[in-house]
């Protein structure tokens, strides 16, 4: 059956190939959250180590959300870490960082979410996609407080 929810066929592409460089870089941060969760030691351990689990958990919802909203837009959402590689502006992480070099990498990424989200915009403008416009607000405004939070504790 078509698919009408009065955004065309092309706007619905530019919107859903946005959205799916946002789920590649949610994904990678989701990643990268998780394993510095479980590798960060030193004296801010257990402070550091309760907010990376508060961060990956609320980013594996971010990522269901994200990929419903591409699948509402009728497009198939990435879904293997070889599509997310390709796709996300974030770097991966294959050694393990001090505890600060964590904090330095995760304010990045929070911004790059940030830019990746607000690029979506353009896409989504004058075509009546309020329910992307939602979820890009509220991406925007968790990952500028996440980054500000992380900022906050390299002094």
């Amino acid at each position: 059956m078509e698919i009408d929810i009065g955004i065309n066929a092309e706007d619905r592409k530019k919107i859903a190939n946005g959205l799916s460089q946002l789920l590649a870089d949610t994904y990678i941060l989701y990643v990268k959250v998780h394993n510095f969760h479980w590798n960060v030691t030193g004296p801010m351990f257990s402070t550091l180590h309760q907010m990376f689990e508060q961060q990956y958990t609320e980013l594996a919802m971010a990522v269901d959300l994200i990929a419903e909203r591409i699948r509402a837009l009728d497009h198939p959402a990435p879904g293997s870490y070889h599509q997310f590689s390709s796709l996300t502006t974030i770097p991966e992480e294959t050694g393990v960082p001090s505890a600060q070099d964590m904090v330095r990498q995760l304010v990045a990424g929070n911004e790059a979410v940030v830019k990746t989200a607000k690029s979506i915009f353009a896409s989504i403008d004058g075509v009546n996609d309020e329910a992307t416009a939602d979820i890009l607000t509220q991406r925007i405004q968790l990952h500028e407080k996440t980054a500000w939070m992380l900022r906050s504790m390299l002094g």
